[in-house]
């Protein structure tokens, strides 16, 4: 009740905050009318509210029935004098009597959520004290939710936050939800293993390693994914493939990436090495392209091979730490046929197909570019 009689205050506030300019005019040239005397009384009770004679809810009555006589008194006096103010000073009134709720309930339909479900009273009074706003939340999401079960969009925004209340079934179901109606992507995939993985305290199962897997198809750099395949590796008594996994991750993250410090303590708890950002960038080998090859054409052929050699070299060398870089196998395949050592080329092509079996993305891209290559086979 204090909530609705504080609205129609403040609304009685905003109407006298237009309409008391459009009679000061007349206040002041027509001293000792009648329009004057309920201006003075407003104002008396202005000061009696203030001085603490009367409460607000009497001086808001009382503003009611004085603002009323005032706007009769002033009509009257318009009346004997220029019809056309009379005409302005009602329309400015209707504007801000009609016109300003209207145009406010017009906005709050267009902007606001009028069909969004209350949440109930009873609800909100068992709810404990702490992140009640996020249950609220979540409550009336799912309400929504339930009234309109293909919006994929809203299933999209509730899965990650179920997730972190901890609630990892229904995020699941909510991934699963937001894939079905708002289509496939590598992240979803990966909240979905990773809500799997939650459900199962941690554990990466058969079902939360297949949906990393997915993951990375639709996006071989899926930190996410790539991090619980480790973690899979690891769990599966498999630390040196988890930690050539983790290793790669950093050795192609940006330094400031807001995983790394995830990856290292992974990479410690295995007892592997950490990649600093400066020996990752080192590790990086530069593409042997065409341009590559044009630009040491004016070399001796002696030359030419040992720069080539030495590239190469520090490519197979990275390759055999870690075997899933698909373009780095492309680029020492090629450059053994630069090098005319198609056996070479063959034996980088066998050994690329059996680091990437288990990457059915990568394998696939592998076997594109070796055809494009000419040494499919």
């Amino acid at each position: 009740m204090s909530l609705w009689f504080l609205l129609a205050l403040m609304t009685v506030g905003a109407i006298f905050a237009v309409l008391w300019p459009l009679s000061r005019r007349t206040a002041v040239k027509r001293e000792g009318r009648e329009s004057a005397v309920y201006q003075d009384q407003l104002a008396e009770i202005d000061r009696d509210i203030a001085n603490g004679l009367i409460g607000e809810t009497e001086g808001a009555a009382a503003r009611v029935e004085i603002s009323r006589r005032l706007l009769a008194a002033a009509d009257a006096e318009e009346t004997s004098a220029v019809s056309s103010s009379l005409r302005l000073r009602r329309a400015a009134a209707m504007v801000a009597l009609i016109g300003v709720p209207v145009l406010a309930g017009g906005l709050y339909l267009h902007l606001g959520s009028p069909a969004l479900p209350d949440f109930p009273l009873a609800s909100r009074a068992r709810a404990p004290a702490t992140g009640q706003s996020l249950d609220q939340l979540v409550a009336q999401v799912q309400t929504h939710l339930e009234k309109n079960p293909t919006d994929g969009r809203g299933w999209a925004v509730l899965a990650p936050v179920l997730g972190r209340l901890g609630r990892f079934d229904d995020a699941a179901q909510a991934f699963r939800n937001a894939i079905r109606y708002d289509g496939d992507n590598a992240a979803r995939r990966a909240g979905l293993g990773e809500a799997l993985a939650g459900a199962a305290n941690g554990v990466v199962t058969t079902e939360a390693k297949a949906e990393f897997e997915r993951a990375v198809v639709l996006d071989a750099d899926e930190p996410k994914a790539r991090y619980f395949l480790g973690v899979a590796a690891e769990q599966d008594g498999r630390p040196k493939e988890a930690a050539a996994l983790w290793q790669d991750m950093l050795s192609k993250a940006q330094p400031d990436a807001p995983w790394r410090p995830v990856i290292e303590a992974a990479l410690k708890r295995v007892g592997a090495a950490v990649p600093t950002p400066t020996d990752s960038a080192s590790t990086k080998m530069p593409a042997l392209s065409n341009d590559t090859i044009a630009s040491v054409q004016g070399m001796s052929e002696g030359d030419r091979g040992a720069m080539i050699r030495g590239m190469v070299d520090r490519l197979a060398s990275r390759l055999k730490q870690n075997g899933d870089d698909v373009e780095g196998w492309l680029r020492l395949a090629r450059a053994y046929m630069v090098l005319k050592e198609p056996d070479n080329a063959r034996a980088a092509r066998d050994d690329a197909r059996r680091a990437l079996a288990a990457n059915e993305a990568g394998l696939r891209k592998l076997n594109e570019g070796l055809k494009a290559l000419g040494i499919d086979g």
